[in-house]
């Protein structure tokens, strides 16, 4: 049979999943049947589920676990994470454990303003340009009242436009640089609407101007950006070097070694993508779980890494008189209204979980749970190793591939309390108690 199809999309649910099993799958029933397992017998959860992309054929489901005894800013959170990755809860947990028992998490709004931009080029004077932009700008603003009169009520709206030009990296390459504040609404409809309402205007103006009758602009695209280093917030954690110590770890000298770990995830790209990526697996759960737009945030944050001209770590540490100070400044564009937030049943559960922040208060906690996450890490890297925790927790991974049944996972969990976890040693191990 053909794999090229034609009007695939017109096709119903049914008649989908029978052209892909009998096209792609030597077991049609066993194909159609895993995905009819994950169907939601709510019908009408199931359609609202069905509707947020296109071409759906079933839900793919992610564990949504908790991380509680998160202490920010003298309140109590328990936080929502939604992720595959074995260990990544435990770790948010023990650490917002360690530091509820040292203070808490303090966190700090350092900005809200958001970015998008009108690419264009012109053939012409640029002093003309520029002349004619500061004249424009306010019918730029005036002609997207009708955009923005409800987000002014709200106290957002426009905060600036500025004519950037960027003709020494690209000929003839301009921008509308634009700035916005969206409150509790990450936005991008609002700004890319916003956007393309400037670029109308600003073609409009510009063709009526005598001046450039011999000059060419041409709108190339209008689009926010996800790079928003001035949609900022700080996380951090501080105490006394003394109150580091516990067990067999004497403060001073964890924190030597924690700080120069930092370190070396401020100046080696190679340490920094594995150290920002562990950042990422607490901020990801989070802003997946709340239904926010996880690669925007992604992509944001990986550029505001490089900010300086090289990869670097997000985090950072000083130790001053004995005081050791651990901290996090990242770009966080999220909302709290708009998008799944109020469709996603359990995005909503979410929310309550979380008590209903605003769009502020979200950036904080997920900054936390960014920053819990990386301590957790280098906590481990530097004392026990990584692989003693995180085996532990993939223990259970393993044993459902070997299809291990529960008195098999009982003797498994019991004997490596006590014993390193390896595939291999998991592996011996149930073949031994089946033989």
């Amino acid at each position: 049979m053909t794999k090229k199809i034609s009007g695939f999309s017109k096709l119903s649910k049914i008649q989908k999943i029978d052209w892909l099993t009998d096209t792609y799958f030597s077991g049609k029933e066993a194909a159609t049947q895993v995905l009819k397992t994950y169907w939601n017998t709510d019908k009408k959860l199931q359609q609202l589920h069905d509707e947020f992309i296109e071409n759906t054929l079933t839900n793919y489901y992610l564990p949504l676990g908790v991380a509680p005894n998160f202490l920010i800013n003298g309140k109590h959170y328990t936080i929502p994470m939604a992720i595959e990755e074995s260990s990544v809860v435990a770790a948010a947990s023990k650490a917002a454990k360690y530091w509820g028992e040292r203070g808490g998490f303090k966190t700090t709004i350092l900005g809200t303003t958001k970015i998008g931009q009108v690419h264009f080029t012109y053939t012409g004077d640029k002093t003309s340009l520029q002349s004619f932009f500061t004249a424009t700008k306010a019918t730029l603003i005036k002609d997207a009242k009708h955009l923005t009169a409800n987000m002014e009520k709200r106290g957002g709206g426009i905060i600036d436009i500025q004519l950037v030009d960027k003709t020494e990296s690209l000929e003839n390459y301009y921008q509308l640089h634009c700035e916005f504040e969206t409150l509790d609404a990450m936005g991008a409809n609002f700004i890319n609407s916003c956007l393309e309402q400037f670029a109308k205007s600003f073609e409009r103006e510009f063709n009526a101007d005598i001046r450039f009758r011999e000059s060419e602009l041409c709108i190339i695209m209008s689009i926010l950006s996800n790079y928003v280093p001035n949609c900022l917030v700080r996380a951090e954690v501080s105490c006394s070097v003394n109150q580091l110590t516990e067990k067999n770890i004497d403060g001073k000298e964890f924190a030597a070694k924690f700080a120069q770990a930092i370190a070396i995830a401020e100046v080696e790209p190679y340490r920094a993508v594995t150290h920002n990526k562990g950042i990422m697996n607490g901020i990801d759960a989070v802003v997946l779980a709340t239904g926010n737009d996880f690669r925007a945030v992604e992509a944001g944050v990986h550029a505001f890494a490089s900010k300086e001209g090289s990869y670097q770590s997000l985090t950072h540490v000083t130790i001053e008189n004995d005081i050791f100070t651990f901290w996090i400044d990242i770009p966080l564009a999220l909302g709290t209204v708009g998008g799944l937030t109020k469709l996603h049943p359990l995005v909503k559960w979410s929310f309550e979980l979380l008590q209903q922040p605003n769009a502020k208060e979200l950036m904080q906690i997920i900054a936390v749970a960014g920053l819990a996450q990386n301590f957790a890490a280098i906590k481990s890297l530097t004392t026990t190793g990584i692989q003693q925790g995180h085996m532990k927790m993939h223990l259970m991974n393993i044993l459902n591939q070997l299809d291990a049944n529960p008195s098999e996972k009982e003797q498994a969990t019991t004997h490596f309390k006590t014993h390193p976890v390896t595939h291999s040693a998991v592996v011996s191990f149930v073949n031994k108690i089946r033989s």
